[in-house]
C-alpha cells in the first residue's frame, strides 16, 4: 500500500474523529485521560514528513519482515513542517488513535509533553550517554525523556567548489566574503544565483532568522528565556538577509523556498551557495542525471557577520502518542530505529545527521562523508530555537516579523520591536 493511500485514509479517519468530537454535548471532549502505560502489542502507525530518500520505508520494511504481528505502517504527512505539526496537534486534541509514533521536530517536544499529547519514555532503555548531548536535551522536558533523538541537524553552507576554484576564491567565512565570492564567480557565470536558504513563511524561516541573529552576535531569547531580540546585533543579522534580497544576492524567487525548492535549485546549477541540512549531500551527489552538480560541490560552516556563523539546532525525535494503541510495540520500534545499525544505514542512504556520537568519528564513514567532523562541531555548538510550551505561537510570531522585513512590509527596526513585544506576551 502506497504512503499517499495511507495518508488519505488517515486523514479521513482524523476527520471522522474531529466530527465526533465536535458533535459531543457542549463540545466536551470527555473525561478520558491519556494512558501513559507502554503496553499493548500489534499494528502501529508512524506519522512522519515526506520520506525523500525512501530509506525510512526501507527500515520499516526491515522491521515488518521480522515482526509479522507488529507491523508498522507509515502515514506520510505534508512536506511543510508547520503542516505536519498542525495535523499532529489536531490528532491529539481530539484524542485520536490514528497516529501511534510521531516524528517530531526537536522544538515540539516541550509543547507535546506539556499538553500530555505524548508519553514519557523509559530513559534507562536508551543509552543516552552515547548520543550527542544537544540532541538528548531536545528530547527532554523538565528533565524527563519524552522522545528519542533519531536525527540531529546542523546547517551547512553548500557551495559550488568547481566555480570557486575557477575564480580562485576560498569558501567564505563572513557575509562580506560570500558577497565578494559571488561577484567574482558571476563575472564568468552571470546567470547563477548567489545564495539561498529557507525563506518561505514556515518553520524554515524561523531557523534561518535565528541563524542570522546568532551569527551576528545576537539572541532571540537569553539564557533565562527572556526575549532580547530588539537589539543592534539582532538587527545586523536580520539586515544581512534584508540587504541580500534588496541587492539581488538572494534571488527574488527564494522568498518562496523551503528545503526542497532550494535543493532542486542547487541541484539544477542555479545557485552558488545554499544554506541547507546534511540530507542534501546524497541527493545532490547522485550521478543518475537528477543532479547537475554531482562531484562539483562541497560544504563549509555557515558564514557570520565577523567570522563563522552559528547553526540553529535541528533534527527530529520519535515520540509515542498518548492516544495511540500498542505502545509496547511502538517503543521497541523506536529503539530499533535509534540503534547503531539503523542510524548507520540511514546515514549511508540519506546523509542525514545521526544522533550517536561514535558515527561521527568512524573512519570509513568519514571517507564517504568528509563533512562529518564539521557537522559534529556544528551540532555541538548549535543554538536552540526558543523552547516554549506555546511554541506554535512563538514560531509564528518570528516568521511574521522576519517575512515582513524580507518583503519590505516593515523595516527591520519595526519588525524587531513588534516581535519583542509579541514574544514578551507569549513567554511571560
Amino acid at each position: 500500500m502506497g504512503v499517499r493511500t495511507t495518508a488519505a485514509r488517515a486523514t479521513a479517519a482524523l476527520g471522522v474523529a474531529v466530527l465526533l468530537a465536535s458533535c459531543s454535548s457542549g463540545g466536551d471532549k470527555g473525561n478520558e485521560q491519556p494512558s501513559g502505560a507502554l503496553e499493548g502489542r500489534g499494528e502501529v502507525t508512524f506519522a512522519t514528513g515526506k520520506d525523500t530518500s525512501g530509506n525510512m520505508q526501507k527500515l520499516v520494511d526491515e522491521w515488518n519482515a521480522s515482526h509479522a504481528n507488529e507491523q508498522v505502517r507509515i502515514i506520510e504527512l505534508p512536506e511543510s513542517a508547520d503542516a505536519q505539526r498542525q495535523q499532529m496537534v489536531q490528532n491529539a486534541q481530539v484524542k485520536s488513535d490514528a497516529y501511534t509514533i510521531l516524528n517530531l521536530d526537536v522544538v515540539w517536544t516541550a509543547e507535546f509533553a506539556a499538553n500530555r499529547w505524548v508519553v514519557e519514555l523509559p530513559a534507562d532503555q536508551f543509552e543516552l550517554d552515547k548520543f550527542l548531548q544537544p540532541a538528548v536535551k531536545t528530547a527532554q522536558y523538565r528533565d524527563k525523556l519524552y522522545a528519542a533523538p533519531v536525527y540531529s541537524d546542523g546547517g551547512l553552507l553548500y557551495y559550488r567548489k568547481d566555480l570557486l576554484d575557477a575564480a580562485g576564491v576560498k569558501p567564505p567565512k563572513t557575509w562580506a566574503e560570500l558577497t565578494s565570492a559571488c561577484q567574482a564567480v558571476k563575472a564568468a557565470q552571470p546567470a547563477i544565483g548567489c545564495y539561498a536558504g529557507q525563506f518561505e513563511k514556515y518553520e524554515g524561516l524561523t531557523v534561518n532568522f535565528d541563524e542570522a541573529v546568532h551569527s551576528a552576535g545576537g539572541d532571540v531569547v537569553d539564557s533565562t528565556g527572556k526575549p532580547v531580540v530588539d537589539s543592534p546585533e539582532a538587527k545586523a543579522g536580520l539586515d544581512s538577509l534584508v540587504t541580500g534580497f534588496q541587492q539581488g544576492i538572494i534571488p527574488e524567487k527564494a522568498i518562496t523556498y523551503k528545503e526542497e525548492e532550494g535543493r532542486r535549485a542547487f541541484q539544477a546549477g542555479e545557485l552558488l551557495f545554499h544554506r541547507q541540512w546534511p540530507y542534501q549531500w546524497n541527493l545532490a551527489g547522485k550521478t543518475d542525471g537528477s543532479s547537475q552538480v554531482a562531484g562539483k560541490f562541497d560544504v563549509a560552516p555557515l558564514p557570520g557577520l565577523n567570522g563563522p556563523g552559528s547553526s540553529t539546532l535541528g533534527g527530529h525525535n520519535f515520540a509515542i502518542s498518548a492516544f495511540g494503541k500498542n505502545k509496547a510495540t511502538a517503543l521497541d520500534f523506536i529503539k530499533f530505529f535509534t540503534s547503531e545499525s539503523s542510524q548507520r544505514s540511514n546515514l549511508l542512504a540519506t546523509s542525514q545527521a545521526p544522533t550517536l556520537a561514535s558515527l561521527y568519528d568512524d573512519a570509513e564513514l568519514i571517507k564517504q562523508f568528509p563533512y562529518l567532523p564539521t557537522l559534529k562541531e556544528s551540532i555541538l555548538s548549535a543554538k536552540p530555537r526558543p523552547q516554549a510550551v506555546r511554541y506554535g505561537d512563538v514560531t509564528q510570531a518570528i516568521q511574521e516579523a522576519a517575512y515582513a522585513a524580507l518583503t519590505g512590509e516593515k523595516t527591520s527596526d519595526v519588525a524587531l520591536k513588534d516581535l519583542q513585544a509579541k514574544l514578551q506576551e507569549l513567554l511571560k
